[in-house]
């Protein structure tokens, strides 16, 4: 796909955002909107869609592919950890903000726009293997990223870890894959029904939640030189990192959407976090709010700087 494609069908993207923030606002959809299209996302709709996706026969580079997959995840989890905690350290923040400002550095917005970025690109493909990129940060984002808000293990629900809807669509999806079982036409023609409605609900549902943030938030937003930096590190500095697989024997659709989705906007769910756990709630949807707004320019500028580069080599 060329920039200029990938780039219109952004826009699209954002349109369908738009038309969520407008009926928002306009009282079209009421205040339990984002509770009940985040259920209906993660319980319904991207289970069936990964379920879908992951119906396909089994072959000895696939496993190449997942491993690939989940190496640079690993990598760049871990990189974004021990970037964000050195940033942590060294900001001069309120303690309700450290933490916030760590979660918004490591966690990106890879199961809502992540998944909707992969389905234009690459269609059913791109959502297998963001499923499987996907499996240290749904762990991590359940665990490690409350432990940022709690500083304890109490807060952590293990059971919402492991048995989360994410996991297990995914576990279920790979013993298909690598079973010589498949599902029956009728069901995965209704997973895959199911499955399409993801990404336009996705959108809609950012578009909700971007409608929730007051206007008052803006000006200290633009302000607080934190909230740059961070939008620096998640959009641009921390998918460069992946640059270096680059020389690797890696497919090229592996890269794309792992260094793709690597700078996709801070996660909705540090917002949530802030505010079950007494953190700067206003700080943190700020931080969303921004990257979410900017990455319409960073991803499409990352697609065309790394499909030259690949061209090139």
């Amino acid at each position: 796909m060329t920039t200029g494609s990938f780039l219109t069908e952004m826009l699209m993207l954002y349109s369908i955002a738009l038309l969520g923030f407008t009926a928002r606002k306009t009282a079209v959809l009421n205040e339990n909107t984002n509770e009940v299209l985040t259920q209906l996302i993660l319980y319904i709709t991207l289970p069936s869609l990964i379920l879908f996706s992951l119906d396909i026969p089994f072959s000895i580079s696939i496993l190449k592919e997942f491993l690939w997959l989940i190496s640079m995840s690993a990598y760049i989890m871990l990189l974004s950890c021990l970037l964000a905690g050195l940033m942590r350290r060294r900001a001069q923040l309120p303690s309700k903000q450290k933490h916030v400002y760590e979660s918004l550095i490591i966690f990106g917005n890879q199961g809502f726009i992540g998944y909707a970025v992969c389905f234009i690109l690459f269609q059913e493909q791109g959502i297998i293997y963001l499923t499987i990129f996907n499996l240290w940060y749904l762990l991590l984002i359940w665990s490690y990223g409350i432990y940022l808000f709690t500083k304890t293990n109490k807060g952590i629900n293990w059971k919402h870890v492991f048995l989360n809807p994410g996991i297990l669509s995914t576990l279920l999806g790979l013993v298909v894959l690598f079973s010589p079982l498949s599902w029956p036409s009728a069901i995965s023609e209704t997973l895959q029904e199911i499955g399409k409605m993801t990404i336009p609900l996705s959108m809609i549902l950012i578009g909700s939640l971007m409608a929730n943030i007051q206007i008052n938030v803006f000006p200290a937003m633009v302000r607080n030189s934190y909230l740059w930096k961070s939008v620096a590190v998640r959009l641009v500095i921390i998918p460069s990192l992946l640059f270096p697989f680059i020389t690797m024997p890696v497919p090229d659709v592996l890269l794309i959407i792992a260094i793709l989705v690597s700078g996709m906007p801070s996660a909705p769910t540090i917002s949530l976090y802030s505010q079950k756990f007494g953190a700067d709630t206003s700080f943190a949807t700020s931080g969303v709010l921004l990257t979410t707004l900017l990455c319409i320019f960073t991803i499409p500028l990352i697609y065309f700087v790394l499909t030259c580069i690949l061209t090139l080599i």
